[in-house]
Parts: C-alpha cells; sequence; structure tokens
C-alpha cells in the first residue's frame, strides 16, 4: 500500500511517499480503508524530532493519528463493527499511522462516522475533538452557567472547544484575529478579543476555567484573571511556570489526549444533531506533495480550523 513516511527526522521534505506492508490485523482490531486524514501540531512536532525523547521509534515512522473510511476487515474477536461500516477514530499512538491508504484501528477506538458530514469533516474531528472534550470536561470540570475563555479559539482545537462549550450552556470568551471574530461568533462564542489590539488580561476577571492552546505568556497571563481557590487553567502547551499556580491559588493542569471511541460518539451525536460542525481550514490530496503542504501550513500556527488530507 502507498504511505507517506519519514526515515529521518527533520524539515517537511522528509516526508516521503513509499510502498509498505499492509498493516497486520490484530484479533480486536480492525482494518480501515482510508478516506481521509488531517493534520494535528504533533504531526510536525514529532517529525522535526521535538518528541523523540517520549515516542523513541524505528523508522519508517508514517505519521498521522485522525482516520475516517470504510472498515474492510475485522479481527477474530471483533463483534461490534463490521465490513463496510463507515466509521472514524483517532488511533492509538504508534509509528504505523494514518498517512496510508489502510489502517489498523482498535475496536473500542471507534465511532460511527455522522451521516450528515463528508469523510473528510469526519477525519477533521478526532484528535482535536477529542483534546477539547477532555481538556473542558474531563479536566476543566465546566459546567452549564460556567465562563470558560478559551486561548486561541479559531484553531483546530479551538473551533471545538468553543462549540463543546456552549452545547453545555456555558458563558463562551475567546481570543482571535479580528478577522476570525465572524467565524467564532458563529459557532458560538458570546465574546471575542483581538489579541492583536486588546489585553485579554485588562478586560476579564473571575473566569472559572481558561482553556490554554498558545502556552508562553499567554498562559502566564491567563492566572490573573482566573476566579482565586475555584478557578482551573488546563493547557495542552505545557505549564509555562507552575510557582505561579501557588502565587494566584489557581489550579494548573498539562494534559495529554486520551483516545477514546466512546467520547468520540458523543461528539459524533452532536455533529448528527447539528450541536457541532467541523471547521474545515484547508484541504490537501494524499500524496508527498499535498502533506509537505499541509505541514507548512500547519507550522504558520495560523490555519483556521482543521487542515485535511483526502485520499
Amino acid at each position: 500500500m502507498k504511505a507517506v513516511v519519514i526515515e529521518s527526522y527533520g524539515g517537511k521534505d522528509q516526508l516521503v511517499e513509499k510502498e509498505v506492508p499492509a498493516p497486520v490485523l490484530g484479533n480486536k482490531q480492525v482494518i480501515i480503508k482510508s478516506e481521509a486524514t488531517s493534520i494535528n501540531p504533533i504531526d510536525w512536532k514529532l517529525r522535526e524530532g521535538y518528541l523523540k525523547n517520549d515516542m523513541d521509534w524505528k523508522f519508517p515512522i508514517i505519521l498521522g493519528w485522525d482516520i475516517a473510511g470504510v472498515i474492510t476487515e475485522t479481527g477474530s474477536e471483533v463483534t461490534d463493527w463490521h465490513v463496510g461500516d463507515k466509521v472514524f477514530a483517532r488511533p492509538d499512538t504508534t509509528r504505523f499511522g494514518t498517512y496510508a491508504e489502510y489502517v489498523a484501528v482498535d475496536d473500542y477506538l471507534l465511532a460511527k462516522k455522522p451521516e450528515n458530514i463528508s469523510y473528510a469533516a469526519a477525519a477533521s474531528v478526532p484528535l482535536a475533538g477529542l483534546t477539547a472534550y477532555q481538556a473542558l470536561f474531563d479536566h476543566g470540570k465546566l459546567e452549564k452557567g460556567q465562563t470558560v475563555l478559551i486561548q486561541g479559539g479559531a484553531g483546530g482545537v479551538g473551533t471545538f472547544a468553543v462549540q463543546f462549550a456552549k452545547a453545555v450552556g456555558a458563558k463562551v470568551i475567546t481570543t482571535a484575529s479580528k478577522k476570525n471574530h465572524e467565524l467564532l461568533k458563529k459557532i458560538g462564542a458570546d465574546e471575542t478579543i483581538d489579541y492583536h489590539e486588546e489585553n485579554f488580561a485588562e478586560k476579564l476577571s473571575d473566569i472559572d476555567l481558561i482553556f490554554d492552546t498558545i502556552g508562553g505568556d499567554v498562559q502566564k497571563e491567563s492566572f490573573k484573571i482566573a476566579k482565586k481557590h475555584t478557578g482551573r487553567i488546563v493547557t495542552i502547551v505545557g505549564p509555562a511556570d507552575p510557582d505561579l499556580s501557588e502565587k494566584y491559588d489557581v489550579a494548573l493542569e498539562s494534559i495529554w489526549l486520551n483516545p477514546d471511541g466512546k467520547q468520540l460518539q458523543k461528539i459524533a451525536d452532536w455533529i448528527e444533531k447539528r450541536i457541532v460542525t467541523p471547521v474545515i481550514g484547508a484541504s490537501f490530496p494524499f500524496s508527498q506533495q499535498g502533506l509537505q503542504d499541509a505541514h507548512a501550513l500547519s507550522e504558520t500556527h495560523h490555519a483556521v480550523g482543521k487542515i485535511v488530507i483526502t485520499f
């Protein structure tokens, strides 16, 4: 089968198209024929070698951790899924990723593809959607009537977080470039702050939950506006200074995604009910050049919504 792999760490030119062996089917796995995948920052961070201490894998490595497609084979112990089922998933984190024509996925990580969206839109959901869901609810404990600030609302994770928070009845504030404010209001933001022109730390106070997708000084300033004693900051870019948590009496948690098919199915149900709509910023074809171009766009940090790859 065709796959786009890396055989050493480095720039986007390390992404090369090759013929590789088809995945080996486990007893509790299915084989999915890929219709679409998507790009996440972990892809190019791993490609550059930033994560090699955490993921010390042998080359070649197939990147990618989102898939939408059709089941072509099922393992001997798989009972809930069948050949022909349309599914999507965030597979387990291994060196056999989703930049490939066929992918083996554990059955408990699967969810039914929503019928009202394309494969490309479905592929945009798993990693970013689960990250947003777990940040807001598993770790952030967000509830109806609370106020959440989503730092970087126009990105892949941010656009899902805005919609999820609105779905449970929270007040949603987000930071983004002014050009993205109309989109963010459309998908549920109650208030948008242009980080180029306004200092969110001077405008806001007593925020219940801050979801940080930016890090650095943005994360540091966020402590100033969180509610004392009960305020929480959940970050997906690592804590800048854990001492700030004690200084401001604000809980800080740095999280890593846990793949979860049941949670993904809940997101799929929201999509079916049109409570949530995936935001696609760009689409590229599955090819060596397509993946290289997609990585280049993701590395700018200015992509709106998700970047998808179609087969």
